[in-house]
């Protein structure tokens, strides 16, 4: 059974949440500040965190920050911030997806199972090439020139679904749809916040990225 931890400071928003995730068949735990979700990570291990942005104290980013320093553990920012900017700085920090208050909880049930689907890496077992990147589907492993780069699961599947078709085109409401695997309203920006956090561990300069390349006016393609 997947284990959960929500991080939220407001009671009602976690007991909707832990109940639509139990009656889904998800483990729950939660936490109700920064300093307490990141001791429950490190000592009941989830395997996903739904993470408020505004927590008193140490905020969500700063989380994010932290979990990131160590690994890929999944995470999908909750937020009741409609400024754009903190939703780009969370997706840059390696955050997976973010739903925005108010939210349906069968909406961020199904985000959770779509993040868990794609970090698992399930029903994958090819090996993928292109270029000087190396894909391993089940392991959900890059390489580059035999360099390992550490990926979240959704960074990873963005350049998956891309390397399986080198060269070709995709638009960012194609990409969203690749990640998410279901159909729902999103914001086609976040896309550009998870290809510049790529960037920075799979180029050698960002700045003149060599695999993963901007077609402006349309989207983003891996080098052929």
């Amino acid at each position: 059974m997947p284990q959960i931890l929500i991080v939220d400071d407001e009671p009602k928003i976690v007991r909707l949440v832990h109940d639509f995730l139990a009656a889904a068949g998800f483990g729950v735990t939660t936490a109700r500040s920064g300093d307490e979700a990141l001791m429950r990570v490190r000592t009941e291990a989830p395997d996903l965190v739904i993470l408020d942005l505004g927590l008193p104290g140490m905020d969500g980013l700063d989380v994010t920050r932290s979990i990131r320093r160590t690994g890929s553990l999944p995470i999908i920012m909750l937020t009741a911030r409609d400024d754009e900017t903190d939703k780009l700085i969370g997706l840059e920090l390696g955050a997976d997806d973010y739903v925005t208050k108010p939210f349906s909880p069968r909406e961020l049930v199904a985000r959770v199972r779509a993040v868990l689907r794609r970090h698992a890496g399930r029903g994958d077992t090819e090996i993928l090439s292109a270029g000087d990147l190396t894909l391993d589907m089940p392991r959900m492993r890059v390489t580059r020139g035999g360099e390992l780069v550490d990926l979240t699961a959704t960074e990873f599947a963005l350049v998956a679904a891309m390397a399986r078709e080198p060269g070709r085109v995709f638009t960012r409401s194609q990409l969203l749809d690749a990640i998410h695997g279901v159909a729902f309203e999103s914001y086609e920006r976040a896309i550009d916040a998870h290809v510049k956090n790529i960037r920075r561990k799979l180029e050698l300069d960002p700045r003149a990225p060599r695999f993963l390349l901007t077609v402006y006016g349309v989207g983003y393609r891996i080098a052929d």
